[in-house]
Formats: structure tokens, C-alpha cells, sequence
């Protein structure tokens, strides 16, 4: 993890970047597709879904306790998301529809001030800071 600083449009050129957004999520769908077979199932999704920290209000330094049931009626809502025939499973092309729909929501909800995060490694959000960072640096 590291603390970044990032803004609406640092996200948006990165997604607005086919071939860096593309890449970046298909890295990410085959990183998540355990079993190598082009669908994402909601176990091979679990532990990405659980990485978004849906309840975790007090940014870690208070203790929030959520009932078990909610945080899996949560995790299977935005499973679904992604899932947008309802047919059990996230193909490639669902995975990067809702990864775009969702990053430029974060886009959106950010707007222009830049503001610090922690972000995972690995992550697409990182993955936006990285490729801003080095826009910046070459020149």
C-alpha cells in the first residue's frame, strides 16, 4: 500500500487511454481468473470485492462491525454489477464495462481537487497515479 494523490482526471485519462485501461484490466480479469477459463465466478471474485472495504467508514482506526449477512448481501449486490446477463459468471467484457462504469463514477465523485488515498498495489487506481506520475516525469 502508499498514500497517493489523485484527482478526477487522473482517473478519467486513464480510462479514457483504451490501450492502458484495456490492458490494465485484462492483466487484472486474469490475475482474478483462477481456474484460466475466461469467466470470473463470484468465489474467483470474493477476495477482490472484500479489497474494496465497502463499510470501512473510520479509515481503520475504529472498529466497525458489520453483521456477516449484510457484508455478503453487499459483496453479492456488487457481484452482480459485474454480472450483468445474471448468468452466474463475469466475462471479460462485463469486468471492464463495470471496472469503466465505476472508476469514472470515482472520477465524477472526486471532480478536480486532488485528494490522498491509499491504494494497493496492483490496483487500477494505482495503476492511474503510476501512469500520471510518469507522464509528469518524461519530458
Amino acid at each position: 500500500m502508499s498514500v497517493e494523490v489523485l484527482d478526477g482526471a487522473t482517473i478519467r485519462d486513464f480510462v479514457e487511454d483504451e490501450s492502458s485501461f484495456n490492458d490494465s484490466v485484462e492483466g487484472r480479469f486474469a490475475a482474478l481468473d483462477a481456474n484460466n477459463d475466461g469467466l470470473l465466478s463470484y468465489s474467483e471474485m470474493a477476495r477482490e470485492i472484500e479489497s474494496i472495504r465497502l463499510v470501512d467508514t473510520h479509515f481503520g482506526v475504529d472498529e466497525v462491525t458489520t453483521p456477516p449477512e449484510e457484508l455478503r448481501q453487499l459483496h453479492g449486490s456488487l457481484f452482480a454489477q459485474f454480472d450483468r446477463d445474471g448468468n452466474g459468471a463475469v466475462d471479460l467484457e462485463e469486468f471492464r464495462s463495470e471496472t469503466k462504469e465505476m472508476l469514472l463514477a470515482v472520477a465524477n465523485g472526486l471532480g478536480f481537487l486532488p485528494v490522498q488515498m491509499v491504494l494497493e498495489e496492483g490496483s487500477l487506481l494505482k495503476t492511474a497515479v503510476d501512469r500520471e506520475s510518469s507522464k509528469i516525469a518524461s519530458p
